[in-house]
């Protein structure tokens, strides 16, 4: 290369680049912001992700339409960010082969595949073509620069190589011919992350897979959630997936149908409880109005199952009055193994001696205090005890004995704290057995308040187990919740208590699903 050749190189200019870019507005808040390197443009604020990438798309297009066109006499805008055909030239790797940079100058725009920013950039057409994504705006109406052989490595701090005029084939002079066009496949059509096998058969079965993969893709721009529709989508795809299963012998297909029958029960679910109606297992002609519970979700219900089945387990003491006060306790320090408790806590679940019952869990060594039993029922709410619980703090791995997080977890001790202050229960006066017994009920009905699974009942071991009673004590128990209308129509034969929940205590309920 001549210095004549350099000093012209020199004079070029960087391609023009910009970014779009959408990051969330504040932590607990599903508001969004628009960003764009354009120092003109000013930030926007829209209320959620998916009218943001929405204003985030119109916004670029709107820079790409104003842009003038693509100029011929700049170096591509990718160089400075290490694309593959810029790598560096120096060390073992340094390749011989001719530098890769020509054809004409392009805009092209590059999207992440989150949906959380778009690029546009001046590059050369090759280096376009390299970049996985990118897609051409608009070309330059003159031609490119064609590059001679790789320039030599450039000294220290003289920045990245320069491009010449015209490409000059090694050891020759003459002009490199022109290469084969590239012949590019087809573009893979995907469902759940899933590539759909172009040979796939029967024909009917593709186009099916094709075809919930388009709706699910649209579903997901929806503005607002439509679970019903979320609920038969997923019922197809998991016939679809099942046949497809058939038709390759993939086990991992048959995984992905089971996890789709699952999603479209939680999805149908979630719809009559929320915003249908809840249709009896046994008169699918009888409805019940929708409702609002305080634990919204399988999920979060399955937690508070966890939390008694754990209990139940673990207690060290006998009896229900011991049982109900670790259920709370365990409740309130179950992320960390730590908490704060103050005397109402205790005074308020019913127990006839709860001074005695914290003696008996501290020297037992299921609790520690950092003081004495009667400093923590005498603590107030402005000066409360930090209590510990060994047997919940997260080992040295971080894992502790239950799943769920730190927000979740006042959630399910603020569920348990209504449902055992009930204010009928507290007027009856009720002691600790019922109130037990009514956390217990409250996680084993099902969706219209009918105990047990499909409102079939408890089979009164393992209600007399969780409860911490014999099997004779459970009618008294179910009298008292039935007359704190808590219980209607309760009924014992020999091996089931059956009934429904009253109407009013449904929001406290974690139905089985």
């Amino acid at each position: 290369m001549t210095q004549g050749a350099g000093s012209e190189l020199d004079e070029r200019v960087p391609g023009r680049r910009w970014t779009v870019r959408l990051d969330a507005a504040g932590r607990d808040s599903a508001a969004v912001r628009i960003s764009c390197s354009r120092p003109a443009c000013a930030e926007q604020r829209l209320p959620s992700a998916t009218t943001g990438r929405a204003a985030a798309v119109a916004h670029l297009k709107a820079h790409l339409r104003a842009a003038p066109a693509p100029r011929a006499g700049t170096y591509c805008a990718c160089r400075a960010e290490g694309c593959h055909t810029h790598l560096p030239d120096t060390g073992r790797h340094a390749r011989a082969e001719p530098w890769r940079c020509g054809g004409p100058i392009v805009l092209a725009v590059i999207t992440d595949r989150g949906g959380r920013w778009w690029q546009a950039m001046e590059c050369c057409s090759r280096c376009a073509a390299a970049t996985p994504g990118a897609k051409t705006a608009a070309t330059s109406q003159a031609p490119g620069p064609q590059l001679s052989e790789r320039p030599a490595p450039a000294a220290p701090g003289a920045g990245t190589p320069q491009f010449s005029d015209h490409q000059v084939a090694a050891g020759t002079g003459g002009p490199t011919p022109r290469s084969a066009p590239v012949r590019r496949r087809p573009p893979q059509v995907k469902i759940a992350q899933r590539v759909i096998p172009r040979n796939l058969r029967p024909i009917a079965l593709r186009d099916e897979l094709i075809e919930l993969g388009d709706l699910f893709r649209t579903y997901q721009q929806r503005d607002q959630p439509d679970l019903a529709l979320l609920a038969d989508l997923h019922t197809r795809k998991a016939s679809a997936f099942a046949a497809w299963a058939e038709a390759t012998g993939d086990t991992r297909l048959k995984l992905d149908a089971q996890r789709a029958e699952q999603a479209a029960t939680a999805a149908r679910l979630q719809h009559q409880q929320r915003t249908g109606l809840a249709t009896s297992s046994t008169d699918p002609d009888s409805n019940t109005a929708a409702v609002a519970r305080l634990l919204a979700g399988p999920a979060q219900w399955g937690h508070a199952r966890s939390v008694l089945a754990h209990v139940t387990d673990t207690v060290p003491l006998p009896g229900p009055e011991a049982r109900l006060l670790v259920v709370m306790l365990t409740l309130r320090t179950a992320h960390t193994g730590t908490g704060n408790l103050v005397g109402q806590d205790l005074t308020g679940l019913g127990l006839s001696d709860p001074e005695d019952l914290v003696t008996q869990l501290a020297d037992c060594g299921w609790l520690r205090l950092p003081n004495t039993p009667s400093d923590l029922l005498a603590s107030r709410p402005e000066n409360p005890t930090p209590i510990t619980v060994p047997s919940l703090v997260p080992d040295d791995g971080g894992s502790g004995p239950f799943t769920f997080g730190k927000k979740l977890r006042p959630k399910l001790s603020g569920w348990a704290q209504k449902v055992v202050s009930d204010k009928k229960l507290r007027k009856t006066k009720a002691g600790a057995g019922p109130r037990l017994l009514a956390l217990v009920l409250a996680t084993h009905s099902f969706p219209d308040g009918r105990l047990g699974p499909g409102g079939q009942g408890i089979d009164l071991d393992h209600l007399a187990s969780w409860c911490a009673v014999g099997p004779g004590e459970l009618a008294p128990l179910a009298d008292q919740l039935a007359a704190a209308d808590w219980l209607t129509e309760p009924a014992l034969t020999p091996t089931r208590l059956t009934g429904r929940l009253a109407e009013r205590v449904l929001p406290l309920t974690c139905p089985l699903t």
